[in-house]
């Protein structure tokens, strides 16, 4: 597991990766069988497989999910651990332990409180990171530190990058602000930040070479994988239903991508 972590902190040291997030096993298994160096957690498409909304898990659901996910595969896994389902720094710290023992080598926290419907403030926000960031380092695992302002109707940029900061000097070893969409939203992140910065791919984002040449380090695409294969199999039903042709099979795996991720 240590060797394992270790590779996650250096893939964050140069360059640009990906780091697609799967939703179960099988998503998972997939994505590293096509050569995706690290994957990651994703709080929506998770939450659908159990027929829930996105921040309807539980803690013990993720943890048990991220165990599968973990002895399923032999590269790093970043968790999507929400505001890791406390409101104390003890319980932050536990939440932690906990996904540190079923195998995690990275872990987020965000500052938003779906219970209160409001994000929490600066100073709050990076007292959270710091119990975070301590518990972290005793696993060795790369704490990543988010500022959902921008999921949530607030657009002031510089409050995004005065909160990355704040949880930067607080112990992230990343920092996230998710919905950034133009290059200078990017390139004003990049250069506001002493970190690597995680930047999510959504609807008129850059490229990924774009994004990269940006100075980003690391690129994940959220819930956006689950929700495409959910709208796969949505329009392959209604074919199924409207017409009752199956045309929706020449879209399917080949043979070869079952045996690449799913060896007998």
């Amino acid at each position: 597991m240590t060797a394992v972590r270790e590779k996650f902190r250096d893939l964050h040291e140069s360059g640009t990766f990906l780091m697609p997030n799967p939703w179960d096993v099988g998503s998972a298994r997939l994505l590293a069988a096509l050569g995706f160096p690290a994957l990651a957690t994703t709080s929506s498409g998770f939450a659908a497989t159990l027929g829930k909304r996105d921040q309807h898990v539980t803690r013990d659901e993720l943890v048990a999910h991220v165990a599968a996910l973990t002895a399923a595969l032999d590269i790093p896994l970043n968790v999507d651990a929400e505001r890791c389902f406390a409101d104390t720094a003890a319980g932050i710290r536990e939440t932690v332990d906990l996904l540190a023992a079923a195998g995690a080598s990275g872990i987020s926290i965000e500052d938003y409180d779906p219970g209160a419907g409001r994000l929490e403030t600066l100073e709050a926000g990076a007292e959270r990171v710091a119990a975070a960031a301590e518990a972290c380092a005793r696993h060795g695992i790369v704490l990543t530190a988010r500022a959902e302002n921008l999921l949530y109707g607030h657009d002031d940029l510089d409050d995004t990058v005065a909160r990355l900061r704040a949880y930067r000097a607080a112990g992230a070893d990343v920092v996230y602000a998710p919905g950034l969409r133009t290059p200078a939203e990017i390139s004003r992140v990049v250069a506001g930040v002493d970190a690597p910065v995680n930047v999510l791919v959504v609807t008129g984002a850059p490229a990924v070479p774009e994004i990269a040449s940006l100075g980003v380090r690391r690129i994940s695409t959220g819930g956006s994988l689950a929700w495409a294969a959910y709208g796969a199999l949505r329009d392959a039903a209604r074919e199924l239903l409207t017409t009752g042709t199956t045309e929706f099979r020449s879209r399917a795996l080949r043979e070869e991508d079952l045996e690449a991720a799913f060896p007998a």
